[in-house]
């Protein structure tokens, strides 16, 4: 006894408690099909967690390759990995980054539940009801909200899109052929660069630390005097900032080395702020970095550009218009993602599943768009004229 005791009084080994969840979940991660779509929704660590709490996940065959996740790095997390879409296709969860297209629709055996972004201006209304037909559980990531009433993994990505968008500006504004040959930022002796930022979201605030950081002088414009003040605060310091006043803003544009487009807008197109006028009047070898253009672009110049072919010149400005700057660097990306989807699949386990989540979180169940085939959205019910049905009186009718 005494023994036991002095033994149970010693340091001890610790062990790591996996919890057992109160549903198993069968999760599936196929390769993304959208053009120029590199990011993967759950990376190796996740899974290995997922796996080790008792769940299944069922990956394609090179579907985190273009993140630089191997089949190998899955395999070894407890992944099983298989060699088509159709075996993905036939789990309960579907878990992907961009929307499910019409062809992967097919694929569905129906009664699942997609987990995914919903870019609900790129579809139709045939679209919509390929899905009520599968009776399919829509859930849009983008539309999932927290307990502030904010999008998170729209903010992580937003993010990365304002950080990535002043290294892009940096690695064309210093090139022989698309910039002026000048350094983002300054040093002793020599004047900063000018950065001008149009919107002071998520996007304009994490693109204003960066330029901040490197040195550079930031202007910031939007029409919001609220957003400007929060974004001094959070950024702690008075930068110069502006609502859209044409006066204003031209005489900014002529001096800019920089111009970074965060204009986000709640209707489907950006407003156009700069014209092809006020371009023609920048500096030679400016840089445009036009984050808006996944709405049409806040630049008159602007048009859709590539990730293989992304920069052309205009007016002698230098325009970089690529959608989803995020997947530029999708690694950083795919992180970003699954830190927001392991944890959720994990509480949707051990609460008995995805729909027990969203019975019993408000904000989560702002992502639901359809339940079991039935549509949820009141928006989208608007906009394709779809009959609608509240979610709340569903779930009530399905206990």
């Amino acid at each position: 006894m005494n023994f036991a005791r002095r033994e149970s009084l010693m340091p001890q080994e610790e062990k790591l408690e996996i919890r057992k969840s109160g549903k198993r979940l069968f999760v599936g991660l196929p390769k993304e099909t959208s053009f120029q779509e590199r990011r993967i929704s759950l990376i190796p660590a996740a899974v290995k967690t997922l796996v080790e709490n008792g769940h299944e996940v069922v990956i394609e065959r090179g579907a985190g390759q273009a993140a630089h996740f191997s089949d190998h790095d899955y395999a070894e997390a407890g992944a099983n990995i298989v060699s088509t879409a159709d075996e993905v296709f036939k789990t309960d969860i579907i878990l992907k980054v961009s929307p499910i297209s019409m062809n992967e629709i097919l694929l569905l055996r129906g009664n699942q539940i997609i987990l995914s972004a919903l870019h609900l201006g790129s579809h139709s209304k045939e679209y919509f009801k390929k899905l009520i037909q599968k009776r399919v559980t829509g859930i849009a990531f983008e539309s999932i909200k927290d307990k502030t009433n904010a999008a998170p993994v729209v903010r992580s990505i937003s993010e990365i899109a304002g950080t990535t968008s002043i290294h892009i500006a940096s690695e064309y504004l210093s090139h022989p052929e698309y910039g002026s040959g000048r350094m983002l930022g300054g040093f002793t002796g020599i004047a900063p660069s000018e950065v001008l930022i149009l919107g002071a979201g998520t996007v304009g605030e994490f693109a204003a630390r960066t330029a901040l950081g490197l040195g550079a002088f930031v202007k910031v414009f939007d029409n919001s005097i609220y957003k400007l003040r929060q974004l001094q605060t959070r950024l702690h310091q008075n930068i110069y900032t502006s609502t859209f006043q044409t006066t204003e803003l031209l005489k900014s544009l002529k001096t800019a080395d920089v111009l970074i487009c965060a204009v986000h807008s709640k209707q489907q197109r950006a407003p156009i702020i700069v014209t092809e006028e006020m371009v023609s009047q920048m500096k030679e070898g400016a840089i445009i970095v036009d984050v808006s253009i996944d709405q049409g672009g806040c630049v008159e110049t602007s048009h859709i550009t590539t990730h293989s072919d992304p920069v052309f010149i205009k007016h002698g400005v230098t325009h970089y218009c690529v959608p989803n700057i995020a997947s530029r660097v999708p690694q950083t990306a795919s992180v970003a993602i699954s830190n927001f989807f392991a944890p959720v699949l994990l509480k949707a386990g051990e609460l008995g599943g995805l729909d027990r989540l969203w019975e019993a979180d408000y904000f989560f169940r702002q992502g639901v768009y359809l339940f079991n085939g039935i549509l949820v959205s009141k928006f989208i019910s608007d906009y394709y004229d779809l009959p609608f049905q509240d979610i709340d009186l569903l779930m009530a009718a399905f206990k």
